[in-house]
């Protein structure tokens, strides 16, 4: 009896402590991830490492328990800030392939500095995401996890 519980809860709770499948619900990273992908979120990682600049990451959005996917562009210590579309870290540019800097031109943010125990995000679709411009910084501890596959598109 007590090994049928075991391998019953080992089996049902476990792969959810480790990872879960999720639903984009908007366009925040188009065209990376579209609203109604289903995506896969690793928690081991995204808890017990600090994540790195260019990680998709699922977090709640400060201040509610919403989930959201986004892209840390920025990680503790750096100064961050957009000038006429472009990321900029510490002052340098940083090339990012998967914007569409047609839909940024003449945008501007910051710079911030990005406490220590937090990061920086963004969405990919910069000009239609709620994220780090508007919410700030996000403590490492409301990082849920870190997306690692693209189980299916609808």
């Amino acid at each position: 009896m007590w090994l049928a519980l075991v391998a019953a809860f080992a089996v049902l709770v476990t792969p959810l402590l480790v990872v879960e499948p999720v639903t984009v619900r908007s366009v925040s990273m188009s065209p990376t991830f579209r609203s109604g992908d289903h995506v896969l979120i690793e928690k081991v990682t995204g808890r017990a490492h600090s994540p790195h600049r260019r990680d998709v990451v699922a977090l709640r959005v400060p201040g509610s328990k919403e989930l959201v996917i986004k892209r840390v562009v920025a990680v503790g210590g750096d100064e961050v800030g957009i000038e006429d579309g472009v990321l900029v870290v510490d002052g340098q540019p940083i090339q990012e392939s998967f914007v569409d800097m047609a839909t940024v031109d003449s945008t501007y943010f910051g710079p911030v500095s990005v406490p220590r125990g937090a990061v920086f995000v963004l969405g990919d679709n910069r000009a239609n995401s709620y994220d780090s411009r508007r919410f700030g910084p996000v403590p490492l501890n409301d990082i849920v996890g870190r997306v690692v596959l693209t189980l299916w598109r609808p």
